[in-house]
């Protein structure tokens, strides 16, 4: 196995990079930060036309969030992958089918847990905004969602590790991430598929452990500014306001 490693190591993190097109892990990260960089606000949206009391902007967003977290993955990316440009009317790289099938599953997911953030969080403050005569749009914005951000945080960042190994399926649309990469690996050795995909699973354990130990710092941080009294009491801040106004 270390034998493998030593000899594929540069093919697992950059693919055929720099005398071709990148790919491995490198791919991988790339594919996950771009999903992610497009997700987080459109999950924003949809979790606020989720909680919205408008019914045109609520029944949209919430049909379309069960949709895609009640279909797998793969049949969302088989459909962008063919779908997409019969619709548009030219191909669409393998590349960019990914990106956008992570971006509406992510932002789904995100979504749902942006809107439990929301609705967490007492009722009083948002009738405290809106009676100092804030619109909904600026009570979301200034009040309820940094609150709701805040305290999902975690939960948000746990959904980002994910997104490493759904990254993963970018394999069946030949899309030249770390997965496709050890596939390669394992078809030119042929004779060591157990040692090839223990070294893949490896990688993405150690990739998403690492990650998920920043966001349990994130938690620990959170926890003790929570336990100090550090964290802006932004409900007292608004009922202060009333009883002065």
């Amino acid at each position: 196995m270390l034998d493998i490693l030593t000899h594929n190591a540069h093919f697992l993190l950059l693919g055929q990079y720099p005398s071709g097109p990148i790919g491995g892990l490198a791919l991988t990260l790339i594919l996950a930060l771009l999903g992610l960089a497009f997700a987080v606000p459109l999950s924003l949206l949809l979790a606020l036309c989720r909680v919205s009391p408008y019914r045109v902007l609520s029944v949209p967003s919430t049909v379309l969030v069960y949709i895609v977290r009640g279909v797998p993955l793969v049949m969302l990316v088989f459909w962008s992958y063919f779908l997409v440009p019969g619709l548009i009317g030219h191909l669409v790289s393998a590349f960019t089918t990914l990106v956008v099938t992570l971006v509406i599953y992510q932002a789904a997911y995100l979504s749902e847990i942006v809107r439990a953030g929301i609705e967490s969080l007492p009722k009083g403050q948002t009738e405290s905004a809106r009676s100092l005569g804030m619109s909904y749009g600026s009570t979301m914005r200034h009040v309820i969602l940094p609150q709701a951000l805040y305290n999902m945080l975690p939960s948000i960042l746990s959904q980002c590790v994910s997104t490493v190994k759904d990254t993963s399926i970018g394999y069946v649309i030949s899309v030249q991430e770390l997965t496709f990469s050890a596939q390669q690996i394992n078809a030119s050795l042929l004779t060591q598929p157990f040692q090839v995909f223990l070294i893949l699973a490896l990688v993405y354990f150690v990739v998403c452990y690492t990650l998920t130990r920043c966001v349990q710092g994130v938690e620990r941080r959170i926890s003790r500014r929570r336990a100090s009294g550090k964290m802006p009491n932004v409900r007292s801040f608004i009922n202060d306001s009333v009883l002065q106004s």
